[in-house]
């Protein structure tokens, strides 16, 4: 049976700083992501199965994209823990405010890696995740493949 790639596209709107970064991005700024998820399977050959054709059903990869990145990353703000700004994201949480202290310096590179994570560790067994796009602007993206991170 051939191998099928599926891909399901993503949008949400995240800010972000760049700790310690000498241009523009150093300030606190935002960005409409585009994320496009690509898994790749053998489609269900078994006709009693009621997602018999597919590798995947497209819900079911939503319902995991959602709640591994959509739902958190969505009109968040995402500062690197070691931040400068630690005092300004603590008083935004205490306000109310969706703030990430990420490990990592939060550049489309490094997110792209973090969801590549996030998002294999839920898929199952027989579906592997192919490809990460995330677009930060309408010109500039970050992929992740996982044929260059066996």
């Amino acid at each position: 049976m051939s191998k099928i790639r599926i891909t399901k596209q993503f949008n949400f709107e995240t800010g972000h700083a760049l700790y310690g970064y000498d241009g523009k991005c150093k300030n606190v700024h935002g960005h409409s992501y585009k994320l496009s998820v690509t898994v790749i399977g053998t489609p269900i050959t078994d006709n009693s199965n009621v997602k018999w054709g597919m590798v995947i059903d497209f819900s079911d990869l939503k319902k995991i994209v959602k709640e591994e990145v959509v739902d958190v990353f969505d009109h968040a703000i995402v500062f690197n823990k070691n931040t400068p700004h630690l005092s300004l994201a603590l008083t935004m949480r205490e306000e109310g405010h969706n703030v990430i202290l990420a490990d990592y310096q939060p550049t489309s590179e490094n997110m792209v890696i973090d969801f590549a994570e996030k998002i294999k560790n839920r898929l199952p067994k027989e579906i592997q995740l192919f490809s990460l796009r995330l677009q930060e602007t309408d010109s500039s993206c970050a992929e992740w493949f996982a044929s260059d991170n066996e």
